[in-house]
């Protein structure tokens, strides 16, 4: 039996440039702690659909977790500005907050 990354690799193989199936993919990573791998796939769906809005938090996310804040921050601001442009208020909310918290901590450590 197919694990779930052979599975959605399989897909990818049909649809590349799909990009629901790629960031299936990077969360996949994630859960089973591949976090380069995830890193690759989030950076690689941001290059090539920069309006694949979850993406930017959820690479915010692995960051944090990787205690890379500096660069959670920059993927946070940078998905935000995506957020506007397509008037996407619910994770233009999620992506203020998450980027809100690092921000309050770096200035708490200070």
């Amino acid at each position: 039996m197919k694990s779930r990354i052979e599975q959605l690799q399989e897909y990818l193989k049909e649809d590349s440039n799909d990009s629901f199936l790629r960031y299936a993919l990077a969360l996949e990573y994630v859960r089973v702690e591949k976090n380069d791998a995830a890193r690759d796939c989030f950076l690689k769906l941001i290059k090539d659909d920069e309006n694949y809005i979850a993406s930017y938090y959820q690479l915010g996310k692995l960051y944090e977790s990787l205690n890379h804040l500096e660069k959670a921050v920059i993927i946070y601001k940078n998905g935000i500005e995506i957020a506007q442009k397509s008037e996407n208020k619910k994770t233009l909310l999620e992506l203020q907050e998450a980027c809100n918290m690092l921000v309050e901590i770096d200035e708490d450590d200070q």
